[in-house]
């Protein structure tokens, strides 16, 4: 059975009881046949017991029916106020954040999206494993070719095996400035948290605002060859707070109550900065990442990468205390390049009783901030991530590849590369920055990988070659080797299907040892290692942890450090890999893996839809 309901404008479907319309007709049964029955006592037992029978399957399918939720997605140019200055920004239905998409987990949902503006545009369901449906994931160039003015494109997928807090945003270029929301898998019916039942629950997404044109900064930057301007603040939920006296109207509130448990549910959709995030004097009990449970723990901040997501329990104090607190959020930086280093500051308000409101007086309760930690203090990085476990119970169990099939050794980082002689870049000898994995600094096609994967036509667009190990041995976070250029091309790794990879990632001191969060696409992978220095193939997968290892979409490769993962390739078709700070994205700091298909029906990706956009 497939429901189909209209969602409003919020993102919020009107219902989301799957089993509200059965019920319904399941009452209008009962009603009709099975209630007022005059017949005698012990036959008239019997035949309620047939019904019964007749309608318990019915009962359990509309249990776990599958809905199917649409939305429609209009890209369209809206003008928002924010540090004084006035701006047309790239929106989807007008809305900045955009609008939250909610679903339960086994819901297909199909989002029509309409470009209005200038920019080609496409849009990634981030986190979300895309079974089989990879023609919906979205990267520009990887996936599909970008929806251009004036044209229309449905991304149809279904919720698989997943539940939690992911999120959606543009992935061309750099429009995800603006064009971000959040996705909220609920559990399906009936199937309660592994933890404390919340009284509400509230999406707190993390981002950066620019003063000037996002697009204007890549393009410059790309051309001179330099780093982009930075952020000029970040933003809780779109707001930026109170900034030099400018933005106290566009603060971010949340009002509590006291002696109730809140569950935030947080996403960091900034462009270039990992975010620490805290309220004030209160502790936040981090319970899910990347849509996975994990263990929970208890911490007073939260470390979170661009692109992942982490959902914490929020317990509010016993009684209204005589304070107002402060929610804030602020960069973790460990890169020798500039970063936009302001606070963005949101208030945590008790909600007072009428009563207690009117025996109050009116003056002004003091606001409690928190404490960070440093800017660049990896070793509470560390900590943090190591904290996070998955649940590894017979209900939620951790699937981690115990053998492996094939193993890969990636390095990471910056270097440079020789601009054209026609191109006039600002690096010494005519040199730009650029980013790399391996060595190779990818270059984006004019035809999606997909397309030309899926119809044998990769000649000119892309290569099989991607290499497996560095092309040559150094120190790689110690002194670098004197001769730092990076090659260019677009270079994939192919993997036949239930392929078990180990992967790891390796920073390198080249320009600077920097964190860089990595993201796969269409897959899950779980994180058995991480350390300082350099990886040692021989001591450290001895202390690889095979039992309850983090499971994420995302994850940080520590600055000056290693992340060693494991997945199992068992989802056909292009899967984008890339840096999610997208000034190295935008600089070649990406590959694409090609997963082959399987021999049966079901493990073949299917053609693509009709009105998958053209090049």
């Amino acid at each position: 059975m497939v429901l189909v309901w209209n969602i409003v404008a919020e993102g919020i479907p009107s219902q989301l009881s799957s089993g509200r319309a059965s019920k319904q007709n399941l009452e209008e049964k009962r009603k009709m046949g099975c209630a007022h029955l005059n017949m005698p006592r012990f036959m008239r037992a019997i035949f309620l017991m047939l019904c019964a029978v007749s309608i318990l399957p019915e009962l359990t399918h509309a249990k776990h029916a599958r809905v199917t939720r649409h939305y429609k997605f209009n890209i369209k140019m809206q003008n928002f106020t924010r540090l004084c200055q006035t701006k047309s920004i790239v929106t989807v239905n007008g809305k900045f954040p955009g609008p939250r998409i909610i679903a339960r987990e086994g819901d297909r949902v199909v989002i029509k999206v309409v470009n209005h503006v200038q920019y080609n545009v496409s849009l990634h369901w981030h986190g979300v494993r895309q079974l089989r449906s990879g023609w919906a994931d979205g990267p520009a160039y990887i996936t599909q070719c970008p929806i251009q003015t004036g044209q229309t494109y449905v991304y149809n997928f279904t919720v698989t095996g997943q539940r939690g807090t992911l999120w959606w945003h543009a992935h061309i270029s750099w429009l995800r400035a603006t064009l971000y929301g959040p996705i909220v898998i609920l559990p399906k019916r009936h199937v309660p948290y592994p933890f404390t039942q919340p009284f509400k629950e509230v999406p707190i997404v993390l981002g950066e605002w620019w003063n000037a044109d996002t697009e204007t900064i890549i393009n410059q930057a790309m051309q001179t060859g330099l780093a982009p301007n930075v952020s000029d603040a970040h933003t809780i939920n779109g707001l930026p707070g109170p900034v030099s006296g400018c933005s106290a109207k566009d603060t971010f509130k949340l009002k509590v109550k006291p002696g109730k448990t809140y569950l935030l549910r947080l996403v960091n959709a900034a462009l270039n900065d990992e975010m620490f995030f805290s309220i004030a004097n209160h502790t936040l009990t981090v319970v899910e990442a990347d849509a996975v449970y994990v263990k929970p723990f208890s911490t007073n901040t939260v470390l979170i990468t661009p692109g992942q997501t982490v959902n914490v329990l929020l317990k509010t104090r016993s009684k209204v205390p005589n304070a107002n607190f402060a929610i804030a959020t602020r960069p973790y930086a460990t890169g020798p390049a500039a970063f936009d280093n302001a606070t963005a500051t949101g208030f945590l308000e008790y909600k007072k009783s009428s009563l207690s409101s009117n025996k109050s007086n009116t003056k002004k309760l003091p606001l409690l901030r928190p404490a960070f930690p440093k800017f660049n203090d990896t070793v509470f990085a560390m900590n943090f991530h190591n904290k996070v476990r998955s649940l590894a119970n017979s209900r939620f169990p951790a699937k981690v590849p115990k053998t492996v099939d094939k193993r890969f050794f990636f390095t990471v980082g910056l270097g440079i590369s020789q601009c054209s002689k026609n191109q006039q870049c600002q690096g010494p000898n005519n040199t730009r920055v650029a980013a790399a994995v391996n060595n190779v600094s990818f270059v984006m096609p004019n035809t999606a990988l997909l397309q030309a994967h899926f119809f044998n036509k990769s000649k000119g667009v892309y290569t099989t070659d991607f290499p497996s190990n560095p092309p040559f041995k150094f120190n790689y976070t110690g002194t670098p080797p004197k001769n730092i250029f990076v090659t260019s091309g677009t270079k994939v790794v192919v993997l036949p299907f239930n392929t078990s990879v180990e992967l790891v990632l390796q920073d390198t001191s080249i320009i600077g040892a920097e964190s860089h969060p990595l993201h796969l696409h269409g897959y899950n992978f779980f994180i058995v290692g991480q350390g300082n220095g350099n990886f040692d193939p021989k001591k450290d997968p001895k202390k690889f942890n095979l039992v309850d290892p983090a499971e994420r979409n995302t994850a940080g490769v520590p600055s000056g450090g290693w992340v060693a993962l494991r997945f199992l390739a068992d989802n056909p078709g292009v899967w984008f890999m890339h840096c999610h700070l997208e000034v190295h994205t935008s600089w070649g700091l990406k590959m694409a893996w090609i997963v082959q298909d399987g021999k049966r029906r079901n493990q073949k990706l299917p053609p693509p839809p009709y009105d998958l956009p053209k090049c």
